[in-house]
């Protein structure tokens, strides 16, 4: 291939001819599993609050791990859901600390996308706090076209059309040329 061929988006006369099939970032998920309650789990519920501006919920354990001291219904991680605007810079940083790669892989069949962050002092604009120590996240980015409210819509719920729903090519063109990713 040539560099031509990989930097040019297939799809992007078909979006400009129908704006209802390009895509969009529906959410962006930041989760983070500390495995235990108390303190650790408040620094973590602390950086997420930083790098947001967002209070994150707990998550809860579904079942009793003996080995890792975890009891059913203990809190062991947090998590934040941002969307729209907030959601596209947040995703903008979060690649950064990513070098803007995305394994191929990383992509499933509708389009979704996530990758880790081993340290969030990897992200541009959060810095060490010894207080905090350092911990890692998963980032999950759901992609959506308009028309995806039919599914959850109380009247008249729908499912998507087969045609409608979004591929893994159409969101790897659309993360390509957005934010300049490089998908390995």
């Amino acid at each position: 291939m040539t560099e031509t061929q990989t930097t040019e988006n297939p799809f992007k006369e078909e979006w400009e001819k129908h704006p209802m099939r390009k895509p969009r970032i529906g959410a962006v998920i930041i989760n983070v599993s500390i495995g235990q309650s108390g303190e650790p789990l408040e620094r973590a519920k602390t950086i997420i609050r930083q790098l947001t501006n967002r209070e994150p919920i707990e998550t809860i354990a579904k079942q009793t791990w003996r080995d890792f001291g975890i009891r059913k219904h203990q809190p062991v991680g947090c998590k934040v859901t941002v969307r729209g605007k907030d959601a596209e810079e947040l995703l903008d940083r979060l690649l950064e600390a990513k070098d803007r790669k995305l394994s191929h892989s990383s992509f499933d069949e509708y389009g979704n996308f996530g990758f880790g962050i081993r340290e969030h002092i990897d992200i541009p604009g959060m810095k060490y706090d010894p207080n905090l120590g350092i911990i890692g996240m998963d980032v999950i980015v759901q992609m959506i076209r308009p028309g995806y409210r039919l599914r959850y819509r109380k009247i008249g719920k729908q499912k998507i059309p087969n045609k409608h729903k979004l591929t893994k090519e159409e969101s790897i063109a659309y993360i390509r040329d957005k934010f300049n990713i490089e998908i390995v």
